[in-house]
């Protein structure tokens, strides 16, 4: 996706896909989403529309499931509110920053647990030879 006008009509897309699911479509399947990111691809043929879903993959397959059924009347809702000559194609993606996120997080606990255990070593630890190895003259006064 390139240029100013591909982001506005990919936010405008994003904008109108989340009213959607908010207000309009009443789907048992479709759990807590959130329209994360939309892509558009280069000819501007097909929108990518990344989404999360809160709850486990129960829940997530479930969703999917709604947002395939609920597919035509979410791009015709794109039709109506984005004025282009084709309206793309939406294909719905499964965002997996959470996921990504928590490994990361992970990490980073992991990385902050093994600092602190340095710093825990370190603290009763000595110099191995003087505290100032570095030879000066005695003799200039300079120190």
């Amino acid at each position: 996706m390139a240029g100013t006008g591909a982001l506005k009509v990919a936010e405008q897309i994003k904008l109108i896909v989340a009213e959607m699911l908010s207000r309009r479509i009443q789907d048992p399947r479709l759990g807590f989403v959130t329209v994360t990111e939309v892509r558009l691809s280069r000819d501007w043929q097909t929108a990518e529309v990344y989404y999360t879903v809160l709850g486990d993959e129960e829940a997530q397959a479930q969703t999917a499931e709604g947002l395939e059924a609920a597919k035509g009347q979410i791009r015709t809702a794109v039709a109506r509110g984005v004025k282009m000559r084709f309206t793309p194609v939406l294909e719905f993606i499964l965002d997996q920053l959470p996921e990504a996120s928590d490994q990361f997080d992970a990490l980073l606990a992991s990385v902050k647990a093994a600092d602190a255990e340095i710093a825990q070593r370190a603290e009763g630890a000595q110099f191995a030879g003087d505290e100032d190895p570095y030879k000066r003259d005695e003799e200039d006064g300079d120190q």
